[in-house]
């Protein structure tokens, strides 16, 4: 990101991990935002917002940290979504499409999916993967779960690229600038 922040690169007139805060709690009873401790920034973006947020001391460690708090703090829950802040198309149908999917089928492993059925995000696990989850470590996220795991993921098939969508890199933010005229 040529030193930018992507996660405070502004997308509908404010930054993106506010905005894709606010659409998790559209959908979602219980919010948790995650952050570094060397990102300020990332804190000031979500002030004002009635969520939930962890300043994590391992975070360098990678996403692993985000998700063994997360599934601590989900304790008691009947599952746990995994949503990336760096993902602009998702927004609070897709969530909710999730969350009701999870409804009918509380056991299994969420997986968002783009229309053609390629993999991506966001995840909702299951309350009983919670312990898998809270063991996990390095910057892979949970992809050794899902690999454990496999027969009770199930796709749920969101628009277009929405599970898809992650911008790293200037050139891929000024490509959907463009394409969304934003």
């Amino acid at each position: 990101m040529q030193g930018r922040d992507k996660l405070l690169e502004p997308v509908a007139g404010m930054p993106l991990l506010r905005r894709q805060t606010m659409t998790a709690q559209g959908a979602a009873q219980r919010v948790l935002v995650t952050l570094p401790p060397d990102r300020p920034l990332r804190l000031a973006a979500l002030q004002g917002l009635p969520v939930e947020t962890a300043i994590l001391a391992d975070a360098a460690e990678g996403m692993a940290a985000s998700i063994r708090h997360g599934a601590r703090w989900a304790a008691g829950a009947s599952g746990l979504m995994i949503l990336p802040a760096d993902m602009p198309d998702l927004d609070a149908k897709d969530l909710a499409r999730m969350l009701a999917r999870h409804d009918s089928a509380p056991a299994a492993i969420l997986r968002g999916a783009a229309s053609d059925g390629t993999p991506g995000h966001p995840v909702l696990f299951p309350a009983d993967l919670f312990p898998d989850l809270a063991a996990l470590s390095g910057d892979e996220g949970a992809r050794s779960v899902l690999a454990r795991h496999r027969d009770p993921v199930q796709l749920v098939t969101l628009p277009g690229d929405h599970a898809l969508t992650d911008l790293d890199t200037p050139e891929a933010w000024a490509a959907w600038r463009a394409a969304h005229q934003t």
